[in-house]
């Protein structure tokens, strides 16, 4: 699961990067995913709404058995 994951945020990654930010993937435990926020990306007040309603929601699309999307506690 961890490389479908990987190459599913390898389609997400270019339109984070393209406004300063990235994503990292941390863990995978029973269909939840922990990813890291990173650059412009961390701290942004927009960051929860992009974890969400970007990528969780295009994951959730391409690997069903994905329950949720976390963010890391850093």
């Amino acid at each position: 699961m961890r490389e479908k994951i990987e190459e599913v945020l390898e389609q997400i990654r270019p339109h984070l990067q393209a406004d300063g930010g990235d994503v990292e993937l941390v863990d995978i435990d029973d269909g939840v995913v922990t990813v890291k926020l990173t650059g412009a990306c961390h701290g942004c007040p927009m960051s929860q709404m992009t974890l969400k309603n970007g990528v969780e929601r295009i994951l959730k699309e391409n690997i069903p058995e994905i329950k949720s999307v976390e963010a890391a506690l850093v």
